[in-house]
């Protein structure tokens, strides 16, 4: 496993710079990623450097639907995974539906609202925090019943590994797992360091989840002013957004409570269970 600091150096590459496969590649190779073939930004949250989640719970990925049969014997009896949980809207799933994989459940809820297309404005302004606060809170809102079966799995069922995905596996999932390693107790500098591995994650599909991002926010091209910032991953990026959930929601926890409606004993399963084998 590399170190943090390795880890996080190579992981605050411009998003704009190619890294070279020889520097990606062994660290695709290694924990906390995990090579499941025909998928990418696959890990255990457990390995993270500094994670307190206990390790063979918790995956994170990019999109499935290109696992070949290699990566679904990983999936199924070398991870353990027994619950998937697509994030996806209906028109990315209508065109790239998951797998069906033996021995595990897939899970879809149908988001509150279809996703805003993100405003590039907002993201002119210095890192493109105030964009990506904008952003993340919809996130946050949109996919609440989401969060609400996930944490329901972790409470209910921690004998049942499971693996969270959207397209890139940065943006939504990142949410997701920020929220997971939050209620594990884990250290802001560990929560920061699990999203910006992304950068590293995606990067054998960095092209195509730029090009990707040119038509989902209906750029003119990926000069346009703003682009770069909202396809960039930043550690100020994230810490706006935390700053925006502690002021609207009274942080994480509270939002858990409050928000998606688990009571306080629900609230220590959860932490429990993340943390304890």
């Amino acid at each position: 496993m590399a170190d943090a600091d390795a880890l996080l150096k190579l992981a605050e590459t411009e998003v704009s710079q190619e890294i070279p496969r020889e520097q990606y590649g062994p660290v695709l190779a290694s924990p906390p990623f995990i090579f499941v073939d025909g998928t990418f930004n696959t890990r255990d949250l457990g390995l993270v450097p500094g994670s307190p989640v206990r390790a063979g719970f918790a995956f994170r990925s990019g999109a499935l639907f290109q696992v070949t049969d290699n990566g679904r014997a990983v999936l199924g009896a070398k991870l353990g995974v027994r619950r998937v949980f697509d994030l996806r809207s209906p028109e990315e799933r209508g065109v790239a539906p998951d797998p069906l994989l033996d021995g595990v459940e897939n899970t879809w809820i149908q988001s509150s609202r279809p996703d805003s297309t993100p405003d590039l404005d907002l993201f002119v302004p210095g890192g493109g925090e105030a964009g990506y606060r904008a952003m993340y809170l919809e996130v946050i809102d949109v996919y609440r019943d989401s969060w609400r079966a996930v944490l329901e799995h972790v409470r209910d069922r921690p004998s049942d590994p499971f693996l969270v995905h959207c397209t890139a596996g940065r943006d939504r999932t990142g949410v997701i797992a920020g929220l997971l390693l939050a209620l594990a107790g884990a250290s802001p500098e560990t929560i920061v360091l699990d999203y910006l591995l992304s950068r590293i994650g995606t990067e054998p599909v960095r092209l195509m989840l730029l090009q990707f991002a040119v038509a989902g926010t209906n750029a003119e091209n990926q000069e346009q002013p703003g682009f770069y910032n909202l396809v960039s991953l930043r550690a100020s990026s994230w810490k706006a957004f935390v700053d925006a959930v502690q002021e609207e929601y009274g942080g994480f926890e509270q939002f858990v409570t409050d928000q998606l409606g688990f009571s306080k004993d629900d609230l220590a399963k959860i932490k429990a269970n993340l943390t304890k084998s």
